[in-house]
């Protein structure tokens, strides 16, 4: 997204472009003398002749004005995100940019919510798109009673107009111009959510869809998890009636004794394995029975001296998960530890780390977003154990293989493209999403060209404006599209990836 101005009215002629007076020819009689020559004075000899550009001008002239040209534009270029707009001015996109983009309101804001999978294919690149989604409410504090849990159903989501997605059909071009439509069930909480997050149980009859769970970390420092199947199920079978007993929850944690907002549940456990972590810095983990209840450990993992701001297990180590704290650290864990203390600890930032990612693809690639508007990739293979434990004093502070402090505000969310180990999706309290290709290196030829532009790194790709922008999801079904929550839903799929 840019935001160009153009002064055509100012245009004016070339240099050296304008035309010579009109000669001064008295009606003489044809055998006169030789006329004189009105461009005599101006070159007295061939010698003095210099070389014109395709302009009129001398190429060495035109060059040294476009030097300067670009020098003066840096301080004027508009960047969504860091620079203020100006009173009365507004932003819009430009739809050129876009393959498909959708702005959706809900009653009340969401700070978090999760994208579930769904049974309508792989790879889909058809349009109207549909999705389905889980967000928890942030009401007014007057109006906490308002609060609950949305599962809902987007579909309708058209491509933009001029759409070059060969897979659509030319019966679906009529569906461009319509708006998107919103379907939800509403599960009363009476509690803010500050965090989400959707699981999935694989049905042992085929002929049923899985059944998706949802763990809530709240305001009251309570964990609701709950048994979404029949909201969903009722997108698409008319008259289904959720009954009371089905928006209660099937279990609630109440191990904690402080809000948090990290939360994950186990890629690797299909059952159901969840890791909860709050505000004293306390990791906590739930797993799911043969039963399908769930048992809570009471001995928490301990080790970190301030919040838990984000938890995600590994993807490829069943065991194995990592947490993100205000305290500056990402420490990495063994749920098979005896002594409930992280493996490994390092100092990644000198301010609150909020959020991290775990690529699916390079497991050794872990991202995170801090408090500063850095966001960053290290390599856990060369994180190795300190000599001193986990003593603040002895922590090690790894170089990153790659960092960015592109934004001025806090990373509120950062995830890894779910096929494609190069791409990432950033978004900050800037008022922006930003997508990312880590596998961009400009040599210098190359990069002269974004000499107007200051400290805007060539691996960014795209910058989408969100107001309030607080999480955003890749859907794992729907390749390139994206799900970012703020003051309120946006859909998008860029022409960048």
């Amino acid at each position: 997204m840019a935001k160009r101005t153009a002064d055509e009215e100012n245009a004016g002629p070339l240099k050296a472009g304008g035309r010579p007076d009109a000669m001064d020819v008295d009606e003489t009689p044809a055998d006169m003398g030789e006329f004189e020559d009105e461009f005599e004075d101006e070159f007295e000899s061939e010698d003095e002749i210099i070389e014109a550009g395709v302009d009129g001008r001398p190429d060495a002239e035109r060059e040294a004005e476009e030097a300067m040209d670009v020098d003066d534009a840096a301080p004027g270029t508009f960047i969504v995100g860091r620079t203020k707009l100006e009173p009365g001015q507004t932003l819009s996109p430009d739809p050129t940019t876009y393959r498909m983009l959708h702005n959706i309101s809900t009653p009340w804001p969401c700070l978090s919510f999760d994208i579930i999978r769904d049974g309508l294919g792989e790879n889909r690149n058809v349009y109207p798109a549909t999705m389905y989604t889980v967000s928890g409410t942030q009401a007014d504090s007057a109006k906490a009673s308002d609060n609950s849990i949305m599962v809902m159903k987007f579909s309708g989501l058209s491509k933009m107009q001029g759409g070059d997605d060969d897979e659509s059909s030319d019966d679906e071009d009529d569906d461009e111009d319509a708006d998107p439509i919103l379907e939800h069930k509403s599960i009363p909480l009476n509690t803010t959510t500050n965090r989400i997050r959707a699981h999935q149980t694989p049905s042992q009859d085929p002929t049923k869809p899985p059944v998706t769970l949802t763990a809530t970390m709240t305001e009251s420092s309570n964990v609701f998890i709950h048994d979404i199947t029949p909201h969903l199920a009722s997108f698409d079978t008319p008259g289904t009636v959720i009954t009371p007993q089905q928006n209660k929850p099937v279990s609630t944690i109440r191990a904690h004794k402080s809000e948090g907002y990290a939360v994950d549940w186990s890629p690797l456990h299909a059952a159901g394995k969840l890791l909860t972590g709050d505000n004293d810095g306390l990791i906590y983990v739930t797993t799911r029975t043969d039963g399908g209840g769930f048992v809570t450990d009471t001995r928490p993992f301990q080790g970190h001296t301030s919040s838990v701001e984000e938890i995600q297990w590994s993807p490829s180590e069943a065991s194995v998960f990592a947490s993100a704290s205000s305290d500056g650290t990402i420490r990495v864990w063994d749920v098979r530890s005896k002594g409930r203390k992280p493996a490994l600890s390092m100092q990644v930032s000198n301010v609150d780390v909020n959020v991290m990612s775990w690529s699916r693809q390079t497991t050794h690639l872990l991202a995170s977003g801090d408090d500063a508007g850095v966001w960053a990739v290290w390599d856990l293979r060369q994180w190795k154990p300190s000599a001193g434990g986990n003593d603040a004093s002895a922590l090690q502070r790894p170089s990153p293989i790659a960092s960015f402090n592109f934004h001025k505000e806090q990373i509120t969310s950062v995830e890894w493209h779910p096929t494609d180990d190069s791409i990432v999706a950033v978004s900050a309290g800037d008022n922006t999403v930003t997508l990312w290709d880590l596998a961009v290196e400009l040599d210098d030829e190359e990069s002269k060209d974004t000499a107007g532009v200051q400290d805007v790194p060539p691996q960014l790709l795209f910058v989408h404006y969100q107001n309030q922008a607080k999480e955003v999801h890749w859907h794992p079904q729907i390749p390139g599209t994206l799900v970012a929550t703020g003051e309120e839903f946006s859909v998008f799929r860029t022409i960048s990836v």
